[in-house]
C-alpha cells in the first residue's frame, strides 16, 4: 500500500508538536503515521497547522521514572520546532507501580517542562491532556492513579501556570471502551480519531 503523502503546510502554519508516549505515537495502529492521532488531527485542521507526532513509547513525565521523556530526542525536537501550540499527554506510564512511588516528582517535573516551553521565542499556548482511560490495568498502569491523582494535579497546574487549557481525553472515551486495542491501554484507529477530534476542537 502506498502511503498518502502529506501536503506541505502553509508557510505561516501554526507549529503544533504533540508530546506524549505510545498513545500519541500510535502504538498498535496500522500505518500510524497516517492513522495515529497527530496525523488524523493534521487532516482535520488543514494546512494552516503543522502538526508533529512527538510520541515516544513508554516515556514518563517524571525524570525519576524509568524512561523520562525529557531525556529523549523527541523532547529536543519539540523545543527546536519553536511551537505555537503544544499538546501534552504524559502520565499513563507514570502511573505504573514502580514509577508512581516517585509521585512527588510529577508536579515538579511537569513545571520543568512547562518552564522550558514558556521560555521559547514563540511563547506557545500549552494544553495539558487528562490521559485516556486505562480500561485494563495492564503493565500496572493504574486507572485509579490516572483519575484520582494525575487528573486533579493537571487541572491544578493549568490554573496555577495560566496555561491555555485542559483537554479531557478521559471523558472523551465515555461509552467508547470498544475503541481500545486488546491491552485496554492503547486506543485503536477509531480511538485515535476520538483523540484527534477532541484535541482539534
Amino acid at each position: 500500500r502506498r502511503r498518502p503523502t502529506r501536503p506541505p503546510p502553509a508557510p505561516q502554519a501554526a507549529r503544533v508538536p504533540c508530546i506524549g508516549a505510545s498513545i500519541t505515537d500510535g502504538d498498535g495502529i496500522d500505518l500510524r503515521d497516517v492513522n495515529g492521532y497527530p496525523a488524523q488531527m493534521q487532516r482535520m485542521l488543514g494546512k494552516g497547522y503543522d502538526v508533529r507526532n512527538g510520541g515516544d513509547r513508554a516515556r514518563t513525565m517524571m525524570n525519576s521514572g524509568d524512561l523520562p521523556y525529557m531525556n529523549e530526542q523527541a523532547w529536543r525536537d519539540a523545543l527546536a520546532f519553536n511551537p505555537d501550540v503544544v499538546v501534552i499527554m504524559l502520565g499513563t506510564n507514570d502511573s505504573k507501580t514502580h514509577n508512581w512511588v516517585h509521585k512527588k516528582d510529577y508536579a515538579r517535573d511537569l513545571k520543568k517542562m512547562l518552564d522550558a516551553l514558556k521560555a521559547l521565542p514563540a511563547k506557545p499556548k500549552i494544553f495539558l491532556c487528562k490521559p485516556v482511560p486505562a480500561v485494563k490495568d495492564t503493565w500496572t498502569i493504574s486507572e485509579e492513579v490516572l483519575t484520582q491523582e494525575i487528573a486533579p494535579l493537571l487541572e491544578k497546574t493549568v490554573k496555577k501556570e495560566n496555561l491555555a487549557g485542559i483537554i479531557d481525553l478521559h471523558a472523551a472515551f465515555d461509552g467508547k471502551h470498544d475503541q481500545f486495542l486488546e491491552d485496554g491501554i492503547h486506543p485503536n484507529q477509531a480511538g485515535a480519531r476520538t483523540i484527534a477530534e477532541t484535541v482539534a476542537r
